[in-house]
């Protein structure tokens, strides 16, 4: 197993929600453009639905399809995340999901964990293999 260490930052990101619960919180989905250096390179573009509390904590469940390279190889993988924002921080567990990764990155497999505090960056470690 290999740890790659990553910055995304934020380069665009389009949030709506689809329904309020009054005073009781909302779902939300975020469409989100991110720039990936450090170990892995490249960008990602996400999606994230998101439930939100009345006290703007929220939980999360995104796909991340990124495109670039990890470990000099080249392609595009697919990234699941589920985690939770505090109000402050939004941390979360990803996992490479099977079969998505293409070109030379076909057959990666992982976990990981992000955190980012408010703001557009976020610190990403992903342990993963090249099959």
């Amino acid at each position: 197993m290999t740890t790659a260490n990553a910055t995304f930052q934020v380069t665009g990101w389009d949030e709506k929600p689809y329904a309020e619960h009054g005073d009781s919180g909302k779902l939300t989905l975020a469409e989100v453009k991110q720039e990936i250096s450090g170990d892995i390179e490249g960008s990602s573009d996400v999606r994230w639905l998101m439930a939100y509390s009345a006290a703007d904590q929220a939980e999360f469940v995104g796909i991340h399809v990124v495109t670039g390279t990890v470990g000099g190889q080249e392609g595009s993988f697919v990234l699941r995340s589920v985690g939770t924002f505090d109000g402050a921080v939004a941390a979360a567990d990803v996992t490479v999901v099977a079969g998505s990764g293409t070109g030379g990155l076909a057959g990666i497999a992982g976990t990981g964990r992000f955190t980012a505090p408010m703001g557009d960056t976020a610190e990403v470690t992903l342990d993963y293999t090249l099959a």
